[in-house]
Protein backbone atom coordinates (compact mmCIF):
# COMPACT_ATOMS: atom_id res chain seq x y z
CA UNK A 1 0.00 0.00 0.00
CA UNK A 2 1.22 3.83 -0.69
CA UNK A 3 -0.11 7.22 -1.13
CA UNK A 4 0.59 9.17 -4.32
CA UNK A 5 0.81 13.18 -3.99
CA UNK A 6 2.26 15.24 -6.85
CA UNK A 7 1.50 18.15 -8.97
CA UNK A 8 1.71 16.37 -12.49
CA UNK A 9 4.97 17.31 -13.29
CA UNK A 10 6.57 15.03 -10.10
CA UNK A 11 4.98 11.99 -9.05
CA UNK A 12 5.54 11.46 -5.37
CA UNK A 13 4.40 7.66 -4.08
CA UNK A 14 4.50 7.36 -0.05
CA UNK A 15 4.73 3.55 0.88
CA UNK A 16 3.94 1.81 3.87
CA UNK A 17 7.75 0.48 3.98
CA UNK A 18 9.32 3.88 4.63
CA UNK A 19 10.36 4.07 0.93
CA UNK A 20 9.44 6.81 -0.97
CA UNK A 21 9.47 7.24 -4.21
CA UNK A 22 9.94 10.35 -6.60
CA UNK A 23 9.30 9.94 -10.15
CA UNK A 24 10.27 13.10 -12.88
CA UNK A 25 7.06 12.62 -14.64
CA UNK A 26 7.81 14.92 -18.40
CA UNK A 27 8.60 11.60 -20.42
CA UNK A 28 7.72 13.33 -23.59
CA UNK A 29 10.14 16.51 -22.52
CA UNK A 30 12.93 14.00 -21.20
CA UNK A 31 12.26 14.52 -18.22
CA UNK A 32 14.44 18.23 -18.43
CA UNK A 33 14.18 20.04 -15.14
CA UNK A 34 11.38 22.98 -16.47
CA UNK A 35 10.03 25.10 -13.92
CA UNK A 36 6.95 22.95 -12.62
CA UNK A 37 9.48 19.72 -12.59
CA UNK A 38 11.78 22.17 -10.53
CA UNK A 39 8.86 23.18 -8.26
CA UNK A 40 7.65 19.47 -8.25
CA UNK A 41 10.94 18.15 -6.92
CA UNK A 42 11.45 21.03 -4.03
CA UNK A 43 7.84 19.90 -2.60
CA UNK A 44 8.89 16.64 -3.07
CA UNK A 45 12.09 16.72 -0.94
CA UNK A 46 10.64 18.53 1.31
CA UNK A 47 7.33 16.35 1.81
CA UNK A 48 10.41 13.28 2.64
CA UNK A 49 12.69 14.94 4.56
CA UNK A 50 9.52 16.37 7.04
CA UNK A 51 7.68 12.75 7.04
CA UNK A 52 9.16 10.65 10.01
CA UNK A 53 7.05 7.64 8.18
CA UNK A 54 9.49 7.72 5.23
CA UNK A 55 12.72 6.83 5.90
CA UNK A 56 14.83 6.30 2.62
CA UNK A 57 13.91 8.22 -0.99
CA UNK A 58 14.49 6.83 -4.70
CA UNK A 59 14.94 9.49 -7.36
CA UNK A 60 13.81 8.09 -10.60
CA UNK A 61 12.80 9.09 -14.52
CA UNK A 62 9.28 7.96 -15.77
CA UNK A 63 9.81 6.14 -19.30
CA UNK A 64 13.02 4.55 -20.52
CA UNK A 65 14.98 7.34 -22.56
CA UNK A 66 15.61 9.51 -19.88
CA UNK A 67 15.49 10.20 -16.38
CA UNK A 68 16.87 13.70 -16.68
CA UNK A 69 18.13 15.51 -20.05
CA UNK A 70 18.76 18.25 -17.58
CA UNK A 71 17.84 22.01 -17.91
CA UNK A 72 15.07 23.75 -19.85
CA UNK A 73 17.34 25.91 -22.45
CA UNK A 74 14.45 26.79 -24.43
CA UNK A 75 13.21 28.56 -20.64
CA UNK A 76 16.71 29.57 -20.49
CA UNK A 77 16.42 31.53 -23.74
CA UNK A 78 12.96 32.88 -22.72
CA UNK A 79 14.10 34.50 -19.24
CA UNK A 80 18.02 35.14 -20.57
CA UNK A 81 18.94 33.14 -17.50
CA UNK A 82 22.83 34.23 -16.96
CA UNK A 83 24.13 32.59 -13.72
CA UNK A 84 21.51 30.29 -11.87
CA UNK A 85 19.69 31.58 -9.01
CA UNK A 86 20.83 29.05 -5.60
CA UNK A 87 17.85 27.87 -5.28
CA UNK A 88 17.56 26.93 -9.01
CA UNK A 89 17.36 22.74 -8.48
CA UNK A 90 17.36 21.23 -5.25
CA UNK A 91 20.42 19.58 -4.91
CA UNK A 92 21.40 17.53 -1.16
CA UNK A 93 24.36 18.64 0.58
CA UNK A 94 24.34 22.40 -1.15
CA UNK A 95 20.94 24.02 -1.07
CA UNK A 96 18.53 21.18 0.77
CA UNK A 97 19.20 19.81 3.90
CA UNK A 98 18.08 15.59 4.06
CA UNK A 99 19.04 13.56 7.13
CA UNK A 100 17.58 10.68 5.45
CA UNK A 101 19.78 8.24 2.49
CA UNK A 102 18.73 8.75 -1.30
CA UNK A 103 19.10 6.20 -4.08
CA UNK A 104 19.25 7.66 -7.65
CA UNK A 105 17.78 5.49 -9.96
CA UNK A 106 18.90 6.32 -13.05
CA UNK A 107 17.03 5.11 -16.74
CA UNK A 108 18.69 6.39 -20.20
CA UNK A 109 20.11 9.91 -20.10
CA UNK A 110 21.47 12.19 -17.11
CA UNK A 111 23.19 14.72 -18.58
CA UNK A 112 23.82 18.11 -17.14
CA UNK A 113 21.17 18.91 -14.38
CA UNK A 114 20.39 15.15 -14.78
CA UNK A 115 23.62 13.94 -13.49
CA UNK A 116 23.28 17.18 -10.74
CA UNK A 117 20.33 15.26 -9.35
CA UNK A 118 21.85 11.49 -9.89
CA UNK A 119 24.86 12.82 -8.37
CA UNK A 120 23.61 14.68 -5.30
CA UNK A 121 21.96 11.20 -4.45
CA UNK A 122 23.83 9.01 -1.87
CA UNK A 123 23.63 5.93 -3.73
CA UNK A 124 23.08 5.05 -7.58
CA UNK A 125 21.65 2.33 -9.61
CA UNK A 126 21.75 2.50 -13.59
CA UNK A 127 20.26 0.25 -16.18
CA UNK A 128 22.44 -0.75 -18.85
CA UNK A 129 20.93 2.15 -21.03
CA UNK A 130 21.87 4.61 -18.81
CA UNK A 131 23.85 7.73 -20.40
CA UNK A 132 25.93 10.49 -18.34
CA UNK A 133 27.09 13.48 -19.52
CA UNK A 134 28.00 17.49 -17.61
CA UNK A 135 27.10 18.71 -21.68
CA UNK A 136 27.48 22.25 -20.46
CA UNK A 137 30.45 23.06 -22.52
CA UNK A 138 28.83 22.42 -25.49
CA UNK A 139 25.98 25.08 -25.09
CA UNK A 140 28.20 27.82 -23.39
CA UNK A 141 26.97 26.92 -19.95
CA UNK A 142 28.69 25.89 -16.78
CA UNK A 143 29.02 23.26 -14.03
CA UNK A 144 30.02 24.14 -10.70
CA UNK A 145 27.71 22.07 -8.91
CA UNK A 146 29.81 19.37 -10.32
CA UNK A 147 33.02 20.43 -8.16
CA UNK A 148 31.96 17.82 -5.24
CA UNK A 149 32.99 14.80 -8.06
CA UNK A 150 35.92 14.66 -6.89
CA UNK A 151 35.32 12.84 -4.05
CA UNK A 152 33.87 10.03 -6.41
CA UNK A 153 35.85 9.77 -9.57
CA UNK A 154 39.35 9.98 -10.24
CA UNK A 155 40.49 13.36 -11.54
CA UNK A 156 41.90 12.92 -15.23
CA UNK A 157 38.16 10.73 -15.77
CA UNK A 158 36.56 14.15 -13.95
CA UNK A 159 38.63 16.18 -16.39
CA UNK A 160 37.40 14.65 -19.49
CA UNK A 161 34.38 14.26 -18.57
CA UNK A 162 33.66 18.22 -17.97
CA UNK A 163 36.34 19.40 -20.84
CA UNK A 164 34.33 17.31 -23.63
CA UNK A 165 30.98 17.20 -22.62
CA UNK A 166 30.98 13.88 -24.11
CA UNK A 167 28.82 11.15 -22.60
CA UNK A 168 30.17 8.08 -20.49
CA UNK A 169 27.95 4.73 -20.80
CA UNK A 170 26.42 3.18 -17.73
CA UNK A 171 29.13 0.07 -17.62
CA UNK A 172 31.81 3.03 -17.52
CA UNK A 173 29.98 4.76 -15.11
CA UNK A 174 30.00 1.60 -13.05
CA UNK A 175 33.83 0.99 -13.51
CA UNK A 176 34.97 4.38 -12.33
CA UNK A 177 32.45 4.62 -9.04
CA UNK A 178 29.75 6.49 -10.10
CA UNK A 179 27.41 4.21 -9.84
CA UNK A 180 26.90 1.34 -7.06
CA UNK A 181 24.46 -1.45 -9.00
CA UNK A 182 23.98 -1.72 -13.15
CA UNK A 183 21.31 -3.66 -13.93
CA UNK A 184 19.02 -4.88 -17.33
CA UNK A 185 16.28 -1.82 -17.44
CA UNK A 186 13.44 -3.94 -16.73
CA UNK A 187 15.22 -4.58 -13.14
CA UNK A 188 15.79 -1.03 -12.50
CA UNK A 189 13.03 -0.59 -9.68
CA UNK A 190 13.44 -3.79 -8.23
CA UNK A 191 16.89 -3.27 -7.51
CA UNK A 192 16.50 0.20 -6.40
CA UNK A 193 13.83 -0.94 -4.00
CA UNK A 194 16.27 -3.88 -2.87
CA UNK A 195 19.44 -1.32 -2.34
CA UNK A 196 16.81 0.87 -0.15
CA UNK A 197 15.17 -2.39 1.87
CA UNK A 198 18.94 -3.34 2.48
CA UNK A 199 19.42 0.32 3.95
CA UNK A 200 16.36 0.23 5.97
CA UNK A 201 17.74 -2.92 7.97
CA UNK A 202 20.29 -1.02 9.68
CA UNK A 203 19.45 0.91 12.80
CA UNK A 204 18.60 4.33 11.65
CA UNK A 205 20.43 6.17 13.86
CA UNK A 206 23.61 4.55 12.80
CA UNK A 207 22.46 4.73 9.23
CA UNK A 208 22.42 8.58 9.93
CA UNK A 209 25.89 8.99 11.24
CA UNK A 210 27.60 6.70 8.64
CA UNK A 211 25.54 9.22 5.98
CA UNK A 212 27.31 12.04 7.96
CA UNK A 213 30.54 10.25 8.55
CA UNK A 214 31.22 9.86 4.59
CA UNK A 215 29.93 13.49 3.81
CA UNK A 216 32.01 14.62 6.35
CA UNK A 217 34.99 12.63 5.40
CA UNK A 218 35.51 14.63 2.06
CA UNK A 219 35.74 18.21 3.86
CA UNK A 220 39.05 17.51 6.02
CA UNK A 221 41.83 15.49 6.83
CA UNK A 222 42.33 12.06 8.14
CA UNK A 223 42.35 12.72 12.27
CA UNK A 224 39.91 15.44 12.46
CA UNK A 225 37.53 13.66 10.26
CA UNK A 226 37.90 10.82 12.68
CA UNK A 227 37.61 13.13 16.09
CA UNK A 228 33.98 14.28 13.91
CA UNK A 229 32.87 10.86 13.04
CA UNK A 230 33.00 10.24 16.64
CA UNK A 231 30.89 13.11 17.58
CA UNK A 232 28.58 12.18 14.83
CA UNK A 233 28.23 8.51 16.24
CA UNK A 234 27.79 8.98 19.48
CA UNK A 235 24.17 9.54 19.46
CA UNK A 236 23.75 6.53 18.09
CA UNK A 237 26.16 3.95 20.96
CA UNK A 238 23.95 6.07 23.59
CA UNK A 239 20.79 5.20 21.73
CA UNK A 240 18.21 2.22 22.59
CA UNK A 241 18.85 0.84 19.53
CA UNK A 242 22.75 0.73 20.74
CA UNK A 243 21.50 -1.85 23.26
CA UNK A 244 19.03 -3.77 20.94
CA UNK A 245 21.32 -4.41 18.57
CA UNK A 246 23.73 -6.34 20.42
CA UNK A 247 20.95 -7.94 22.47
CA UNK A 248 19.32 -9.14 19.46
CA UNK A 249 22.05 -10.59 17.77
CA UNK A 250 22.79 -12.44 21.40
CA UNK A 251 19.06 -13.99 21.37
CA UNK A 252 19.73 -14.95 17.81
CA UNK A 253 16.73 -12.98 16.76
CA UNK A 254 15.82 -9.85 14.13
CA UNK A 255 16.90 -6.68 15.70
CA UNK A 256 13.66 -4.22 16.70
CA UNK A 257 14.83 -0.32 16.01
CA UNK A 258 13.35 2.42 17.37
CA UNK A 259 14.87 4.93 16.06
CA UNK A 260 16.10 6.05 19.75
Amino acid sequence: MSANHDNGAVLFDAREDGIAIITINRPEERNALSKEVREGLWAAWRRFEADEALCIAILTGAGEKSFCAGGDLKEMVETGMQVPPADFIPAAYDNLQLTKPTIAAVNGFAFAGGWLIAQNCDLCVASTNAKFAITEVKVGRGSPWAAPLIHMIPQRIFMEIVLTGKPITAQRAYEIGLVNRLVEPAALMDTALELAREVLEGAPLSVKAARETVMLSTEMGRSAALQAARAAHEHAYKSEDGQEGPRAFAEKRQPEWKGR
